[in-house]
């Protein structure tokens, strides 16, 4: 079972902690801003992503996230927002993905890592902006991510059409060692 499959588990779990719903009202708040993301400052820059910290609303202490906005090459429509971040309690990590309107919900979030299939997650919900996907992080999901060169985050307009949106991990490494 895969990462990106174990989303479930995830739900079930987050539903009754406290410490996702904190960090649910950051990322909520980060994802709405969109690719134009102006909430939360700029603490530093790790290749193409950066760190960004804001304190949400009702939240005690300021929360950062890893973030990286992109647009597919061949369809300037279609843009994605790839957040990653740490749960106040430090113990999870979560990859969210805000897509654009008008992705095929039922056909899910696909994810390669350079050539390696990492699998699929489902969108949780969607906003005036775009849906969301995300996914608790394991070791070797996250492992994928800091020793990638590229992952290939896959959004479908018809069961058929799959259209892959690279995202470049240079920096990913050092950038999530930044976080606090």
């Amino acid at each position: 079972m895969t990462a990106m499959s174990r989303v479930g588990s995830f739900r079930r779990r987050a539903a009754v902690s406290a410490t996702a719903s904190a960090v649910a009202a950051l990322t909520l708040a980060l994802a709405c801003a969109g690719p134009a993301f102006a909430q939360g400052a700029v603490k530093s820059s790790h290749g193409d992503w950066q760190v960004r910290c804001d304190t949400p609303p009702g939240a005690k202490a300021e929360q950062c996230a890893l973030i990286q906005n992109v647009t597919a090459e061949d369809r300037p429509n279609v843009g994605l927002s790839v957040i990653v971040l740490k749960t106040a309690d430090k113990k999870q990590k979560i990859l969210r993905v805000l897509a654009p309107l008008g992705v095929l919900l039922p056909s899910g979030l696909g994810l390669k890592i350079d050539q390696t299939d990492v699998g699929r997650t489902p969108f949780v919900r969607c906003l005036p902006n775009g849906c969301i996907a995300e996914v608790v992080m394991d070791d070797k999901l996250m492992d994928q991510m800091k020793t990638g060169t590229n992952a290939t985050f896959i959004v479908f307009q018809t069961p058929e059409e799959g259209i892959g949106i690279p995202i470049a991990l240079k920096g990913f490494s050092e950038g999530f060692d930044k976080l606090p």
